[in-house]
């Protein structure tokens, strides 16, 4: 395998790696639902990303062709996250979902 192309893959997986315990960390410590929704979302996109690209690499590399199912997964994770978050905050807001004293603004007000 070409050596660039294993840094690239673990360049990749270490970024996806990162995302994702970050976003995790995030969900679990987060103090209430709207700042908690905003690590999921981020380790879906860019962690998870991160992660099939650089499994698209690996595999283009062995001479197996560019997965286009691993292309269409990561197309779809970066257009479904923020549309999908984006309903659960707007679902968040008509159920009046109470907020933490340390939350900043009142997104109803808007």
């Amino acid at each position: 395998m070409n050596p660039y192309a294993e840094y690239a893959i673990c360049l990749l997986l270490l970024i996806g790696g990162a995302f994702t315990l970050i976003g995790a960390i995030g969900l679990a410590r987060l103090p209430d639902f709207f700042t908690r929704l905003h690590g999921p979302t981020k380790a879906t996109t860019v962690g998870v990303g991160a992660i099939v690209i650089s499994s698209v690499i690996y595999f283009s590399t062995l001479g197996q062709g560019i997965g286009i199912e691993e292309i269409l997964i990561t197309a779809f994770l970066i257009m479904t996250a923020p549309i999908s978050a984006n309903f659960l905050a707007k679902s968040a807001m008509h159920l009046k979902v109470k907020t933490t004293e340390n939350t900043r603004g009142q997104p109803w007000d808007q």
